[in-house]
């Protein structure tokens, strides 16, 4: 059996803490992170512009990268499986 591993291709960072996530197979969803904003470890992405500025896919799915090095282990990053689950948005999308 083939099972779908979702990949994340690209991403886009709004202005209100909410990122459009693009998956490899045309999916595309809405991850609102105001709840995740709220713990510890995102208190660097609370500033809008560093929220917006460190966004990226890093390894098949939607990441900050902290640091600015492209480092593993010096980013914030959603698993895929989570962000596929999301309801699609793909008719919002001119």
């Amino acid at each position: 059996m083939n099972e779908y591993f979702p990949t994340v291709v690209q991403v886009i960072p709004l202005d209100n803490y909410h990122v459009q996530v693009f998956f490899d197979d045309g999916k595309i969803v809405d991850y609102d992170t105001t709840q995740d904003l709220k713990s510890s470890i995102f208190e660097p992405l609370r500033d809008i512009e560093n929220f917006k500025n460190a966004c990226t896919v890093m390894n098949g799915t939607l990441a900050w990268d902290i640091s600015g090095k492209m480092d593993e282990s010096d980013c914030i990053d959603i698993d895929p499986f989570t962000l596929y689950e999301l309801k699609a948005i793909n008719s919002l999308i001119a």
